[in-house]
Formats: C-alpha cells, structure tokens, sequence
C-alpha cells in the first residue's frame, strides 16, 4: 500500500520545515488527508508520539469522520492497529510499539486541563477556526518531545473573517483577503509576550530584539507558515467527484467567496446576501401566485410587543413561500406588524384560516425558544392552531448561517415575488441585511425556506 501527498500544496504541506504550518484556506483542498499524512513518516520512531484535534466527538467519530477517513488510510500499513476504546491507532515494529497516534477533541478552554503534564511531539487541529486562541497556544506548552524528533504542529482550516486565525495569518494574504501565492510556504517567525505576538523575517531579529542569548533561549522564536490550497490543487476530488466544484459555485456569495476562492476578509454586509436585481429578469414579479407550487408553508418570526412612543420594538412577521413543480420558489405573501401579544395569536389564526381558504394545505411553522419557557409557548401555540398542520423548531445557528442556503437560491434567480402592497418594504429589509435594524422578514424567509426543505426531504423518502 502506497500512500503520498498529491503533488503541489499538499506536497509542500509534508515537507515544510515549519514549527507550525497552516495549510488550507478552501474546500477541497486534500486538508485532512494532508494531516493525517504527517505523523506516519515517524511512525518507526520509538516513544513518538501525536494526537489530531477536533472540536467536537462527533466530527470524529460521525460517519466520514476523521477516525473513519484514517481507518481507511493506516489500516494496510504492517504493523498498526487501532483502539477504538482509546481512540488511538499505534504502529509496531518486529513487534514492539514504536509510536501512537491519538484523536481527541477540545470543545472548551477548560478541556485543555486534562493535557496538562503531556508530550506530545505532533499535534494537529483539524478545522483550526473552531478552536480559541486560548487552547492553541496553551497546547503549544504540550508540543515537547525526548523520541529525537523536532516537535512540530500541523492545522487545517477554512477561511473565518472573525477567527483570531484570520489575524494569524494576515502576512500571507492580501488586502481583499486572498492568500498570496509567492508567500505561500514562506516561513517567518514570532514569540508571544503578554498574549501579543511579535513577527519578524528571522530568528536572528527576534534574539536581538529580545536580548535571547542563550541556545535555550534561542529556542523560543518558533517558524510558521501558512500553505494555500484550493480544490483545483486536489486533482484526485475532482477526478472522483467533478460535481464537487459545481456544489460551491451554487453557493451564496460569502459562501462561495471563502470556500471555492479562500478569501480570509469577506464579511456579511449589506447587499452580499439578497439583490433585488438578483429576481429573475421573466418572472422576478408575478400578478399572482403560481397554479405550479406543490408545497406551501408560512413561517412565522415572533415579537409580541406593541410599538410605543417611546420605543420602536421588532416586529412580527409571516411569510407565505412555496416551491414550484420546477424546483424554484415564490414568495406570494408578507405580513409584517408591531402587536400585542394576544393580538400577535389572533393573527397568526386569521392568516391560516384565510391561507387554508385561498390556497388548500398551508404548514404553519412557528419559532419555538429555547428552554422550558420556550417549549411551553409552542406546546400552547400548537393547541391554539389545532385542526392546522402546524410545528414549532427550535432555532440554531446565527442569522446569517441560516439565511445563507436562501441567499443561494435567491441570488441564482430562483425565487420570485408576487407583486402586492409589501414588496418595497420587504425587498428594503432583505436588500440591507445583515446592517438593517430589523431582520424579522429575513428570519421568517430563511425559515420557511428551511421548512420547504424538510418537507421536501420527508416527500423524497415517502414519508409524506
């Protein structure tokens, strides 16, 4: 069994002689194949010793996962075996242990505490934005070793405009945010003092800078660098999935900026997620609703607060969406109002009444808030819509995470608006979000597209 990184990044990715090396930037890329690569050319080394980092259980042990993927890779070389109870694969030698290789995960700063005391002479973090700046450099403090090998750190990452990574790696990217492909694998060097980080082009700049005199105090400045990639570097992916790059040209525009193009500076504003200009040309605007649509459903964004004079509280906000025989969607209704809270319930009854009568099966999708309090407003709101299809779901994710697979559709000219009274004030906050100040149609579009969705994916399998 042959195992070798693909030529190009990849390659580069094995052979730097960084202390640390981030290597990614995209989707794509061959990233965590690349990791799981790095400890096996010390795997003969006896007392060596690694352990790959996830965030969370799941992203290693979920089908597809890491555990899956190294499965795949160590399971034909001689001498290893895995432990799943330990979630260590070790590799042996004329039949001694020579070295381990561990997978575990830190979800929180206070996880780092049950490394304290380790040696561990690679450490790699798989998806490193998930991480805090916090538990990367407190594991550094574990990156130590007496096998004889230097120790060293491997990550992978996508682009995230608010990681601390971002900031990081700022010496290898652009003013728009685009990695630089001459600095690409380019080392450079820092020591950290007071939790600042300190660049220089040398060490020798640093041991100056620092009065660093000793051989063991010329140890502190460590060498990074950052290696782009992008999926066209993965030759392999797309010989075997080539509709891989199709899946992230369809996706939104902050989307597609950092996961196809690894731009590191993109960031939700105004006009990046919904254009009106972005409706079809044909039929961005229909005299009224389509004969065509299969499903509907009414998503309902909840503020039960009346508008005073002295305040101007949210609003709350029923979208009317359907999905059409074709795959496209409409938006044939919007009601947005500042009420009361028995006011709001009243409504919320009328509109399913009146939707039922115009437009046959209408799901009634509800927010439901998180916690007991939460739980028992929807349990209430489902007694009070009994005889409708109704369902409460709880909401996760930021705004703009759940807005995005909408914005996807709306900025391939997929989704289409029934020209009525609501339009303008509609398109207004759509066009303006994240930065508008109200955001409740938004919500409400984003869910009831996410509804049509499960529907959808309920309607495939037959269970509808």
């Amino acid at each position: 069994m042959i195992l070798k990184p693909q030529k190009g990044p990849q390659e580069r990715f094995l052979s730097t002689r960084a202390d640390i090396c981030i290597y990614g930037g995209a989707a794509g890329g061959g990233k965590s194949y690349g990791l799981l690569l790095c400890p096996l050319r010390y795997k003969d080394v006896k007392d060596f010793s690694g352990a790959i980092f996830r965030h969370n259980y799941n992203q290693i042990f979920s089908p597809g996962g890491l555990w899956e993927e190294a499965d795949k890779m160590y399971r034909g070389i001689r001498g290893s075996d895995a432990s799943l109870t330990r979630s260590q694969w070790s590799f042996s030698y004329n039949g001694e242990v020579m070295s381990r290789l561990t997978f575990a995960h830190i979800e929180r700063d206070e996880d780092v505490a049950k490394w304290q005391g380790s040696q561990i002479c690679f450490i790699g973090f798989d998806e490193l934005t998930h991480f805090s700046e916090k538990t990367f450099f407190y594991m550094l403090s574990r990156n130590r070793s007496t096998c004889g090998v230097k120790p060293f750190v491997r990550a992978t990452c996508n682009p995230d405009a608010n990681s601390w990574v971002a900031k990081f790696i700022d010496w290898w990217l652009n003013d728009e945010g685009y990695p630089v492909p001459e600095k690409s694998g380019k080392l450079r060097w820092f020591v950290r003092r007071d939790e600042e980080i300190i660049w220089a082009d040398t060490p020798e700049e640093l041991w100056e800078r620092f009065e660093l005199k000793t051989e063991e105090e010329r140890q502190e400045p460590r060498s990074v660098t950052f290696i782009m990639s992008r999926l066209t570097d993965n030759t392999e992916l797309m010989r075997i999935n080539p509709q891989y790059m199709a899946n992230l040209k369809a996706l939104s525009v902050i989307e597609r900026e950092r996961l196809l193009m690894g731009n590191w500076k993109i960031k939700p504003s105004a006009g990046l997620y919904f254009r009106r200009e972005q409706l079809p040309e044909k039929d961005g605007f229909l005299p009224f609703a389509p004969k065509d649509v299969d499903r509907w459903v009414r998503c309902w964004d909840l503020a039960a607060t009346e508008k005073t004079a002295s305040g101007d509280p949210c609003y709350t906000a029923g979208v009317l969406m359907g999905k059409r025989r074709d795959g496209r969607y409409v938006i044939a209704d919007v009601i947005n109002k500042q009420l009361g809270a028995g006011d709001v319930r009243s409504l919320i009854k009328q509109t399913a009444e009146l939707d039922r009568q115009k437009y046959g099966r209408v799901r009634v999708r509800l927010p439901q808030d998180p916690g007991q309090a939460g739980k028992a407003q929807a349990e209430s709101f489902v007694k009070f819509l009994a005889g409708f299809d109704v369902r409460a779901e709880r909401e996760t994710g930021s705004k703009e995470l759940r807005a995005e697979p909408l914005a996807a559709q709306w900025q391939a000219g997929n989704v289409s608006l029934v020209t009525a009274g609501w339009n303008e004030s509609y398109l207004m906050q759509m066009e303006n979000f994240p930065d508008y100040k109200f955001k409740d149609m938004v919500d409400a579009s984003a869910n009831a597209f996410s509804e049509l969705e499960i529907v959808n994916q309920f309607s495939l399998k037959g269970l509808i």
